[in-house]
């Protein structure tokens, strides 16, 4: 059975600015700043194009590896959370 798939707000939505290998991410709709390490900025961006759920982002990644679909579940998980992702 496939998880959910969530989707982030369109890039007018946030302004980023990158900070010695973190961003700093202005969200617009909640006003609140985040700072966020790779690969939350590098999902945000894929989930702003199109909705997607762990597996496809995966393969859009090509990321390999046993505890591949676990590690995105929990970065989605920690997205949600914040505010800066929802379930499409």
């Amino acid at each position: 059975m496939a998880g959910p798939k969530y989707i982030a707000d369109p890039p007018d939505e946030v302004r980023s600015v990158a900070l010695d290998g973190l961003m700093a991410l202005f969200h617009r709709p909640s006003g609140q700043t985040h700072i966020l390490a790779s690969p939350a900025p590098e999902i945000l961006a894929a989930l702003a194009e199109a909705a997607a759920g762990a597996d496809e982002l995966i393969g859009r990644f090509g990321i390999e590896g046993g505890d591949a679909a676990e590690a995105m579940n929990a970065r989605l998980a920690e997205l949600e959370a914040a505010g800066l992702v929802r379930r499409a």
